[in-house]
């Protein structure tokens, strides 16, 4: 029997094509764009030709949509038949995350010759000749067995690895719609996107490759439990409501006379998968794996911007989506903020590794802000803003910082015991790193105060008391790790064979600009205050 062709038409009339907004959209275009015609340059330019224009395209490609946004301030709408929304917590997260894509990109393209092994304090103390891996984080061939001739190969021939542009680029696009999706599926869809790239890129180390390949696997692996999780909850919420899109949800629930039975489950399966992506307990046993693993280069792109984006999602689901069950889930998210809180502080303390430590600091971090989301009132919202800005600069200047203390064959010096003496013999670096972790510890004067005081204010104005108490004590035991770090570089002496400090220019640029954004936050903070509290603002 022939299907009738008229009900295909009528169908089709009945389903109005929707309208897309390009210049609401316009900072994800650019950057996608961007990651396209980057393709296309690995694909059909000589290899000479490819780093240059890369680099170029990448960094202008991510300015121009930073001015966008700027551009955008104050717009508040949805666009593409309201998928995304486009208000004050969009575009102060997508100016965050362009302004921490520009600094990871100056980090990522980091290229240039090790110093060569020479006799004297704070130099290379073997006289063994130092590979020439130069300062490039990323394997010249990546399909290449770990450690084959393939690859030493490669190597020799001073192979550049330039899709490592486009796919941090395509990265970045995904984490800027991340936090602006307003309905489920096309959050879905940005979560993918953003993670697919971060799987590849974790792999591509060029050194210790089998424990980058590793955290790869881990990764990959895990983020695809945890995204079947996400789209179960998205059934369940459908479901309970009949439409993915969040204000309709809200709408459901509004309506529902009984207990929202299935909105409940939803939101639980729903909130594995972004917990999963900002590392908070019990779902962070990838983070410390996975931040030791990848180039250091990506573990700062991810440690920052992946927690940034993914915590706007975390917020908008909430605020936006479930606002009218939120005396079901408050208790439950105040459980896992304590749980991350204490976990993240209290492992820290074991740590060797810089790295390592550094990723359970990250853990502690996420528990002091899902505290303000916990308070689920606008102060919470605007100091989780201004939260994310600060821990995303201070975060990438602290990993630019560890990239830069050398091994004599040219590996990144993680071990604490090799930090030892290192304010002796290179007091500006120290200093800066010293600023940043004690502006991780809540220290007055630094940025990281400032972002603390205001997220455990708005807990306090939440009925969130005994959370503000918990995260107190966990600043405190969090201090002991940061502080021992500082002891170790100033008041230790350092090995015979202590490491050498390289001084890179573009990531220094990195490390500077994060120095100076802590130092002037710490002091000045009421600008960015003004501009978070006007920005936190959501659109149905």
């Amino acid at each position: 029997m022939n299907a009738d062709p008229r009900g295909s038409e009528i169908l089709a009339a009945s389903i109005p094509a929707p309208s897309i907004e390009y210049h609401a959209l316009a900072p994800i275009l650019i950057v996608f764009g961007a990651a396209v015609l980057g393709v296309l340059v690995d694909a059909f330019l000589p290899r000479a030709r490819r780093y240059p224009t890369q680099l170029a395209l990448t960094l202008t490609a991510l300015v121009a949509a930073l001015i966008t946004v700027v551009l955008l301030s104050g717009t508040r709408m949805t666009a593409v038949a309201d998928a995304v929304a486009v208000d004050g917590v969009t575009l102060f997260l997508q100016g965050t995350l362009l302004v921490v894509g520009i600094l990871s990109v100056l980090f990522v393209a980091e290229r240039g010759p090790l110093p060569r092994p020479r006799s004297g304090p704070g130099t290379w103390s073997r006289a063994a000749a130092v590979p020439d891996y130069g300062m490039d984080a990323f394997t010249p061939q990546a399909s290449a067995v770990p450690g084959s001739g393939a690859e030493r190969s490669a190597a020799t021939a001073g192979v550049t690895p330039t899709e490592v542009f486009p796919l941090l680029l395509l990265a970045l696009g995904g984490l800027l719609l991340f936090p602006a999706a307003n309905d489920l599926l096309t959050m879905f869809v940005a979560l993918e996107v953003l993670s697919l790239p971060l799987y590849l890129l974790c792999g591509l180390a060029r050194r210790r490759r089998l424990l980058s390949q590793e955290a790869a696997l881990k990764y990959f692996l895990l983020g695809a439990f945890s995204s079947a999780f996400f789209l179960y909850g998205v059934a369940l919420l459908y479901g309970q409501a009949g439409t993915v899109r969040l204000t309709g949800i809200a709408e459901a629930i509004a309506a529902e006379s009984g207990a929202p039975t299935l909105a409940l489950l939803g939101i639980a399966m729903l909130a594995v998968g972004l917990l999963f992506k900002i590392g908070a307990v019990p779902f962070q046993a990838w983070v410390p794996d996975v931040y030791q693993g990848a180039p250091t280069p990506i573990t700062a792109f991810m440690a920052a911007a992946t927690k940034i984006a993914a915590i706007g999602a975390l917020l908008r689901v909430l605020q936006v989506g479930v606002a009218e069950i939120a005396d079901d889930w408050r208790p439950v998210l105040a459980a896992v903020a304590v749980a991350t809180m204490v976990v993240g502080a209290v492992l820290a303390i074991t740590q060797t590794d810089m790295k390592r430590m550094l990723a359970y600091s990250s853990i502690a971090h996420t528990g002091f802000l899902l505290t303000a989301l916990v308070a689920a009132n606008d102060r919470g919202i605007s100091s989780t803003l201004f939260y994310l800005f600060v821990y995303g600069m201070g975060t990438l200047g602290a990993f630019a910082v560890v990239s830069m203390v050398r091994e004599p064959d040219g590996t990144e010096a993680t071990a604490l015991s090799r930090w030892a003496g290192l304010g002796r013999r290179d007091p500006w670096l120290a200093t800066i790193f010293a600023l940043l972790l004690l502006s991780f510890a809540g220290i007055p004067v630094t940025a990281g105060f400032v972002a603390k005081f205001a997220v455990f204010q708005a807990a306090a104005a939440g009925d969130a008391g005994l959370l503000v108490i918990v995260g107190v004590l966990a600043s405190a035991v969090a201090a002991f790790f940061y502080i021992r770090v500082i002891v170790l570089m100033f008041f230790t002496d350092p090995p015979a064979d202590a490491p050498v400090v390289v001084r890179p220019p573009a990531t220094m640029a990195s490390v500077a600009v994060a120095a100076a954004v802590t130092l002037i936050l710490g002091i000045a903070p009421q600008p960015l205050l003004d501009l978070a509290g006007r920005a936190a603002e959501f659109v149905g």
